[in-house]
């Protein structure tokens, strides 16, 4: 299987039940809405068919997208992750070396990172930086602001 897309448990269950909505709810609510705008006759200057249509398309892309993204995704089980090193599905306390400002991230895979939920992807600078590394280890990161210096304070299970 080319391109492997890892994913935590917690993330395959969201795409997944995503995925369930769109087939079913989501396909249901555009076809009643098709169907009204039909029954109000001419079609070439019905801007609600058009949006419509246009709900159509964008649900159907999105769902081709979803199944995609399901052929390819390895599963991480978040259970099975280990303290003794930072791996996909720890929580890991961080403090910035030269601010002594501590922060907790989430290693997830690529298709969950949301940095507004402190969830960030194994292949993102500082997820790559971290996977492996032990408590009291040091990493050092290359970002935009230049090289940071990072100590890992704990390493914990995300469940």
């Amino acid at each position: 299987m080319a391109d492997k897309i890892m994913m935590t448990t917690a993330g395959l269950k969201e795409r997944e039940d995503r995925l369930e909505y769109l087939k079913t709810v989501r396909r249901k609510e555009i076809a009643e809405k098709l169907k009204e705008a039909r029954e109000q006759g001419d079609l070439s200057e019905n801007a609600e068919y058009d949006a419509a249509k246009d709900a159509q398309s964008d649900n159907e892309a999105e769902i081709a997208q979803l199944e995609e993204i399901l052929k390819k995704v390895e599963v991480v089980d978040e259970t099975e992750a280990t303290l003794d090193a930072v791996n996909i599905g720890n929580r890991v306390k961080i403090e910035d070396e030269e601010f002594h400002d501590t922060m907790e991230f989430y290693i997830v895979g690529g298709q969950e990172a949301n940095s507004l939920e402190g969830k960030i992807s194994n292949d993102s600078p500082v997820g790559r930086a971290l996977l492996g590394k032990k408590v009291g280890e040091y990493v050092q990161v290359e970002t935009p602001a230049g090289e940071m210096t990072y100590k890992i304070l704990e390493i914990q299970k995300a469940i």
